[in-house]
């Protein structure tokens, strides 16, 4: 069998691997035509996707699309990357048009540092995170915590931040959508989170299945069906 040959069938193996468990893909046709046209052994080709396999597994790694047809990557948060979760903490804050900003140090509030102490630690933690070419302008994480949101000690609590400059292009719901599915894959039955009433990501939520099951003066308690 020619070299060429060899590759393709290892290419097209690689890529049904992505759309049956990542549902997305990294490589492109184009990077087929890259290593068919270097001088790489099928052994050197072999490892190399073995190695590009267990990272997609490890990091679920999608390519997505904003809706302004931008494109990005949607993955798991690297054990390095977790001091950033502090920023989208602070992000996350609903303020209301009109009302001036909090200081930056409320986050290290008690209420609020459950949302990220020792992340990675704690039952249920997971993080995915929107990556432009290196640069995260969002995150959707999980923990099973006693904040706002808590339904019981079995039912992870969301929190999601998206940077300002890259809101309504769906970054959000996608970033939702994928965070579900994992959960869902790691045995979940339900999510849950709490999110002001007059926030405007409630009909994003209830979009993609949360339903109010509790509220206060200024909150609703939301619970999605895994």
């Amino acid at each position: 069998m020619r070299m060429k040959q060899i590759k393709e069938l290892q290419y097209q193996e690689y890529q049904q691997y992505q759309y049956d468990r990542v549902h997305g893909h990294v490589w492109t046709p184009e990077t087929l035509d890259l290593i068919c046209e270097s001088n790489m052994d099928p052994e050197a080709i072999g490892r190399q996707i073995l190695e590009t396999r267990h990272r997609i597994r490890n990091e679920h790694v999608s390519l997505m699309e904003t809706d302004r047809r931008r494109s990005y990557v949607i993955r798991v948060l690297r054990k390095k990357e977790t001091g950033i979760l502090n920023d989208f903490l602070y992000e996350a804050i609903y303020v209301p048009e009109g009302v001036e900003l909090p200081p930056r140090d409320i986050i290290e509030k008690p209420e609020l540092q459950v949302y990220v102490k020792d992340f990675g630690s704690w039952k249920g933690d997971n993080c995915l995170v929107a990556d432009f070419a290196g640069k995260i302008t969002g995150a959707v994480w999980t923990r099973i915590m006693d904040d706002y949101g808590h339904i019981d000690d079995d039912t992870p609590s969301f929190a999601i931040s998206v940077l300002k400059e890259y809101r309504g292009q769906g970054i959000g719901s996608q970033l939702m959508v994928k965070m579900l599915e994992l959960l869902k894959w790691q045995g979940y039955s339900r999510a849950s989170l709490a999110v002001q009433k007059a926030n405007y990501a409630v009909k994003m939520y209830r979009d993609l299945g949360f339903e109010t099951v509790d509220e206060t003066d200024s909150e609703f308690i939301m619970v999605c069906e895994l």
